[in-house]
């Protein structure tokens, strides 16, 4: 019996980050870099970096609930960014940057949901949670010279100083979930 593969949408920060560790994650089948819940059709990056046509910079990721559950993929979301400041991820600011969960189903919702209000209630970061739940509304697909990037350019500067760190975080807090 094969179980059927779902798709969920993340925002955290800057795409070549969050790309860089859901790569490596066990479960996770398909990984892309896209703008969503924005406004304009087919935006450039160029246009998402004017912070004018609503889109966030996100992950499309399609995952195999059989292997990793929603809960795992969302904990290691609140591990790897930081989900209580509106609209920045360390240097990177404007609301292509926000922290966003963009769901595909009614459960995927409630999953969401339901971690953000016990991570709030447990004071979990200090500071509220900032993370927006919404439908996916748009989605489009980043340029092929972002797909991949980390992997592409391991040595660029901001995959050093910015994704590295993120990486590295994820395979020490989740190394039961690292892809072999």
């Amino acid at each position: 019996m094969s179980t059927a593969l779902e798709t969920i949408v993340l925002g955290g920060g800057c795409f070549w980050c969050t790309e860089a560790v859901y790569v490596k994650v066990k479960g996770i089948t398909d990984v892309e870099s896209g703008y969503s819940n924005g406004h304009v059709e087919r935006p450039s990056y160029e246009q998402v970096c004017t912070g004018t046509t609503g889109h966030n910079e996100v992950v499309k990721l399609t995952y195999d609930p059989a292997q990793i559950n929603l809960r795992q993929i969302l904990e290691i979301f609140f591990v790897v960014h930081d989900p209580t400041t509106l609209n920045r991820q360390g240097a990177d600011s404007g609301t292509q940057y926000r922290s966003g969960i963009y769901y595909t189903t009614p459960e995927q919702k409630q999953v969401a949901d339901d971690m953000i209000r016990e991570m709030s209630q447990d004071k979990l970061f200090g500071k509220p949670v900032v993370t927006e739940v919404l439908p996916l509304s748009s989605y489009w697909p980043a340029e092929e010279y972002h797909q991949d990037f980390f992997e592409k350019n391991p040595y660029q500067g901001y995959c050093m100083a910015v994704a590295a760190p993120k990486v590295a975080k994820f395979r020490k807090t989740f190394a039961q979930l690292v892809k072999a």
